[in-house]
């Protein structure tokens, strides 16, 4: 029996209502790779002509799946996904690649379609081999199972599936238009702990029924990437599985588009940032253990990434995340985690505020600085810290945003029984 871990008071009131992707069909399967008690495996069905494109992790060590889809992305098309939960199929050396060639292998006898085309995704412990059977063995059961991705429901069912530690299913949708084409984008999420992307145990996986270049797709994918899923931390791990992947369908009938920079994709970008963001936020929202979620703003610095580096500083300093788990007001650790970055910071005209609060400015405490209003904002649930580092100003502002959470005993709690 698998413990059902107690839900995050930042969780979202129930799961959203995700649109209807034509194109799509899901089905998931209980099938015992580590959960007994739990639907545990996720097969999706696309429409031949389905383009594809994705971020993967940078890890060094990174899973059997991760390296099978960076293999095939190029090819630029898809026809299938399959995703299991409980085990991550990371360094386990051979027998890893033969159990992702003996799942996929699977999928494409069962959908009559070439291995390339399958898209595959574990995540759970790391170094235990993958009992290939358990999947392959219900392969015919989950194509029979397979339904449109048209209800609220299966859109659920398919979050369900591909959780570890979360605490609730992650899904966000959008609806927009390429040209007089109505387009719908939905998409699941799931990521709870190892969480701080490098493209985190963080998996994503998000379908429309546009039409789109494979070229066109991954170039709006990498460039929003940057600011949604690489803008979040949790605690500092970049995972071995971090994988995203977007599945254009094309079953809206839209005109092609096969430039990321034709003029009407920019409805559809920005509908597209939004689902990434609003899944971003919700894993951080479902940080092991969290209690707040925090969003760190730098400003001032020598250029964006230089920004973004000490906001990531700030957001993944232990003191600084500790503070904030026990609402104390020690904006002394935020100065420590700017020095630390490494980046160029101005001390003397540096000015930091937390929730709209001066706290601090050219370099020193605000004369008659009051504590007690800033305390009042860390007992809330949402944090806002802006820093300003003082080197730039104007149109060479440099600026980055990333959002993270609190640190606190849940956290150990959670990693230290993760295998028990």
């Amino acid at each position: 029996m698998v413990a059902t871990p107690k839900k995050s008071p930042l969780a979202p009131a129930s799961f959203p209502e995700l649109l209807a992707v034509g194109g799509v069909r899901l089905a998931t399967a209980a099938c015992g790779v580590k959960y007994l008690d739990r639907k545990d495996v996720l097969l999706g069905a696309f429409d031949v002509g389905t383009t594809v494109a994705g971020v993967l992790t940078q890890s060094r060590t990174a899973s059997a799946p991760v390296n099978w889809c960076r293999k095939n992305l190029p090819s630029g098309q898809a026809q299938a996904l399959l995703v299991n939960s409980g085990n991550a199929n990371a360094f386990t050396g051979m027998r890893g690649r033969t159990a992702v060639e003996a799942t996929v292998s699977a999928v494409a006898d069962t959908l009559t379609c070439r291995p390339s085309r399958v898209f595959t995704a574990s995540t759970g412990v790391i170094g235990e081999p993958l009992p290939a059977e358990t999947i392959t063995s219900a392969m015919a059961n989950l194509t029979d199972q397979l339904v449109n991705a048209d209800t609220p429901a299966t859109w659920q069912a398919a979050a369900e599936a591909i959780m570890t530690t979360d605490t609730f299913p992650k899904g966000a949708a959008q609806s927009s238009r390429i040209g007089e084409t109505e387009i719908t984008i939905a998409g699941i999420a799931k990521g709870s702990g190892m969480i701080a992307p490098d493209m985190a145990t963080m998996l994503c996986f998000v379908f429309t029924d546009a039409a789109i270049s494979a070229e066109a797709l991954q170039t709006m994918l990498s460039d929003l990437n940057a600011r949604t899923f690489n803008s979040i931390t949790v605690d500092s791990d970049t995972s071995t599985s971090d994988t995203v992947l977007v599945f254009a369908t094309g079953a809206a009938g839209n005109v092609s588009i096969d430039s990321a920079t034709d003029p009407a994709l920019d409805a559809f970008k920005s509908a597209l940032e939004a689902v990434l963001r609003d899944l971003a936020h919700q894993i951080v929202r479902d940080g092991e253990g969290a209690t707040k979620f925090v969003t760190v703003t730098v400003t001032g610095a020598e250029n964006d990434r230089a920004a973004k580096v000490i906001a990531l500083s700030i957001a993944n300093s232990p003191l600084v995340k500790t503070a904030i788990a026990g609402e104390d007001a020690n904006w002394g650790r935020i100065v420590m985690a700017v020095g630390k970055a490494g980046e160029e910071a101005d001390r003397d005209k540096m000015s930091i505020r937390i929730g709209g609060i001066d706290i601090a400015a050219m370099g020193e405490a605000i004369e008659g600085y009051s504590e007690a209003p800033v305390v009042e904002h860390m007992r809330g649930q949402n944090i806002e810290i802006e820093v300003d580092v003082g080197v730039t100003a104007g149109e060479d502002n440099g600026s980055a945003r990333v959002w993270t959470c609190d640190l606190n005993h849940g956290y150990i709690t959670i990693n230290a029984d993760y295998r028990s």
